[in-house]
């Protein structure tokens, strides 16, 4: 198994405080993390980690720090034949600063133009591909290629390259701020009728597509057997939330290689975000394997399976959008139905998992939200319709 991952690699150094600084004063930092970063490098260290064969396409500068990004990449065995050396422009650096009371983090990107692959003649053969959508003639030179790899693609801001590249590519793993910008409306957990139309409406403009959209400590939105769903998010105490989202693109990456369901890959990408926002760094924060399987198997023992092996997917009910409290805890039962009696790989071996809590529906996160509603396709796009009039695109 071969993976091409393509995109943005930057170096962050992270500096913990104890709370958030007040202006024009001074303070000693008794911390600072340091260690490669951005979308695709952390997507493909976490592939390499985890025994992908994954060779790396991106650019760094003739630098320390680009230095030390290659070195990473190549004790974690990572290929870094396709990383280029840029020596005019520097690596990319970010600055984070992370408030350890609540876990919350102020990023500072160092702006400047970042340079794009000058060749792009790959010869692996990958079998999964990973893009970021920062370098778009490196991504479709890849796409093109290799038309029979599986396509995935880092969904974040919003550019007119990533919004052409979506077009060619599988699974589309995007983030709530790029669907709210595709639907021109806003994610209301309040109101289960919002989440269908932002999802119907990214559906309509990528209907060749698969499309999963996270909702960062609310779960991830997606789509089984033209069932409109909600997967929540762990229950943590966060510590550094800095890389987690590419740390689900590489999860996601790495079980959809495996052949995994659907669910079973949201499931899986779920745990291994939630697990890396524990620890600051995103590269050390990456949970190994062993880590994540042993959690996964001790929130999910039922069965014998082999993590290895495809889960087949169980069912929910699908209920109305205009829901009676009823049809709201309806909801909430199913999921934890899905939760008790999905198939779920074989224990290997236990670890310490009382750091993290199970997973629990949204509704749950926040007493105060509504549980999302579950609907086909069919129901989605004539609500959708219903509501602008006939036309489905608003």
């Amino acid at each position: 198994m071969k993976a091409l991952v393509i995109g943005h690699s930057s170096y962050d150094i992270a500096c913990p405080v104890n709370e958030y600084p007040v202006e024009n004063t001074k303070y000693r930092l008794d911390e600072v993390v340091t260690c490669g970063g951005g979308p695709a490098g952390n997507a493909a260290y976490l592939l390499g980690k985890w025994g992908i064969e994954t060779y790396y396409a991106g650019v760094v500068g003739s630098d320390d720090f680009g230095t030390k990004i290659k070195k990473e990449f190549e004790n974690i065995g990572v290929h870094t034949e396709y990383l280029e050396t840029n020596y005019e422009k520097p690596t990319s650096v970010s600055f984070i600063m992370i408030n350890k009371q609540n876990g919350s983090r102020t990023l500072f990107n160092i702006a400047g133009e970042r340079p794009n692959m000058k060749k792009y003649d790959f010869n692996i053969d990958p079998d999964v591909i990973l893009i970021d959508g920062h370098d778009y003639n490196a991504s479709m030179a890849a796409l093109n290629k290799y038309p029979n790899a599986i396509s995935v693609i880092d969904a974040g801001r919003i550019t007119p390259e990533l919004l052409e590249l979506c077009k060619y590519t599988k699974y589309i793993v995007t983030s709530k701020g790029f669907a709210e910008t595709v639907a021109k409306m806003k994610f209301d957990f309040s109101n289960p009728n919002s989440l269908v139309q932002i999802y119907t409406i990214v559906k309509n403009r990528y209907p060749k597509s698969e499309i999963v959209i996270t909702l960062e400590e609310k779960g991830c939105l997606y789509a089984v057997n033209n069932e409109i769903k909600i997967m929540p998010g762990l229950k943590v105490q966060a510590a550094d939330t800095t890389g987690a989202g590419d740390i689900f693109h590489g999860a996601f990456t790495y079980a959809i290689s495996k052949g995994y369901d659907i669910e079973k890959c949201v499931r899986l990408s779920n745990i291994t975000a939630g697990l890396s926002v524990q620890k600051i760094g995103a590269r050390l924060s990456i949970p190994t394997l062993t880590e994540v399987t042993n959690y996964y198997n001790e929130k999910f023992p039922q069965t014998n399976q082999s993590i290895q092996q495809p889960t087949p997917t169980v069912e929910q009910t699908p209920v109305n959008t205009n829901n009676s409290q009823a049809n709201i805890n309806q909801v909430v039962n199913n999921q934890n139905m899905v939760q008790n009696t999905n198939q779920i790989p074989n224990q290997i071996q236990n670890t310490n998992n009382q750091a993290v809590s199970n997973q629990e529906p949204v509704s749950q996160v926040n007493q105060n939200v509504q549980q999302p509603a579950v609907m086909s396709y069919e129901q989605a796009m004539q609500a959708q319709n219903n509501a602008n009039g006939g036309n489905l695109n608003g």
